[in-house]
């Protein structure tokens, strides 16, 4: 059987999520008090809303740890920083930071870099040694995670963490003891928040930029090795969802009840279209009859239409009704792939 692949540039992720009793992204604490994240939005009616939400940054952080476990099974060039899960990296990788200390130009320290770590190749970092101010821009990008308006609800839980023994001489002991060195053993009374509603989320990777070097506009890696790294992170992308790894997990695992949204596919410079779910939000559902939940795929898809051929880019948008229709997505996807090639060489050939 022959097998067909097809050249991708970019591809966008927009879906609702609806996430039930969990604590993943938190402000902080105040006394026996968590402090739930919330954010300001404005809906398509110019409405604001204060509703919960998980950061960006914290979506990133699950991506980089299940791309980590992919990358290692699969020999992918890691950087040390990166084994150990580190932010800055290829920074956290003495050897490495030497040997790009001792490049005499930004493209051959940004070369090295490309080669040596496959991670920060794709999720960025930000080189300062030896004097340097070299970015490597990230080809993962994230947006909050943000509640629907009127369709999600925080609240706080009272907890309590019970003593075995609970006389008076254990309490007076344990307090004692809290007191001298700041042990963690008294009855610790305090407040947890959970939040349940539907969420939007919204992702866009740019797999044309796997090992690409942006000073001299070539790539640092070669086809094969692109490829292989853009399979790794599309099936992290995909685990990210299926295991959202934040906060408070232990008791508080998420109950994903649903998830329903569109990606969308571009084989050449047109980006794949990426419309937040929060376009269908600030309507009057009462009596047009329409069905709002699906605007914004809707939109996706009219775009795709109107701009399939553009300047040679092949686009491509596919629906999914729940998390088993996005997995299929993503595996054939996947299994399908190949990295485009969008230097200004491949571009004249075509």
């Amino acid at each position: 059987m022959t097998t067909t692949t097809t050249p991708l540039a970019s591809l966008s992720l927009s879906c609702r999520a609806t996430l039930n009793v969990h604590s993943l992204n938190n402000e902080g604490g105040e006394g026996n008090q968590i402090q739930t994240r919330m954010v300001d939005i404005v809906d398509a009616a110019g409405v604001r809303h204060s509703v919960n939400a998980i950061s960006g940054d914290m979506m990133r952080h699950m991506l980089a740890e299940n791309l980590l476990r992919v990358a290692v099974q699969r020999g992918l060039p890691l950087s040390e920083g990166a084994r150990r899960l580190d932010a800055n990296r290829i920074n956290a990788d003495p050897a490495a930071m030497k040997a790009i200390g001792e490049k005499n130009s930004d493209p051959e320290a940004l070369d090295y870099l490309l080669n040596h770590c496959a991670i920060t190749d794709m999720m960025g970092t930000l080189i300062t040694k030896s004097k340097r101010s070299l970015p490597r821009p990230s080809v993962v990008e994230f947006g909050w995670v943000v509640g629907m308006p009127a369709q999600v609800h925080s609240a706080n839980y009272f907890h309590v963490k019970y003593s075995a023994d609970r006389g008076s001489d254990k309490r007076r002991q344990d307090a004692d003891e809290s007191e001298a060195t700041g042990s963690n053993r008294g009855q610790a009374i305090f407040h947890r928040p959970a939040s349940s509603g539907v969420y939007a989320l919204v992702c866009h990777l740019e797999l044309a930029r796997i090992g690409y070097n942006d000073i001299r506009q070539g790539y640092a890696v070669d086809d094969e090795e692109r490829t292989t790294r853009a399979h790794a992170l599309l099936d992290a992308v995909l685990y990210t969802l299926l295991e959202m790894n934040g906060a408070m997990r232990a008791a508080q695992l998420p109950h994903l009840t649903a998830l329903s949204g569109v990606v969308a596919t571009s084989s050449g410079i047109v980006p794949a279209p990426l419309i937040s779910p929060l376009a269908s939000s600030g309507h009057d559902h009462k009596d047009d009859g329409q069905d709002h939940d699906h605007d914004y795929r809707g939109q996706v898809q009219t775009l795709v239409g109107l701009l399939d051929g553009q300047n040679g880019s092949t686009l491509a948008a596919r629906p999914f009704e729940d998390i088993t229709g996005f997995a299929t997505i993503m595996q054939e996807t996947t299994r399908n792939l190949v990295v485009a090639d969008l230097t200004p060489r491949a571009a004249s050939a075509r």
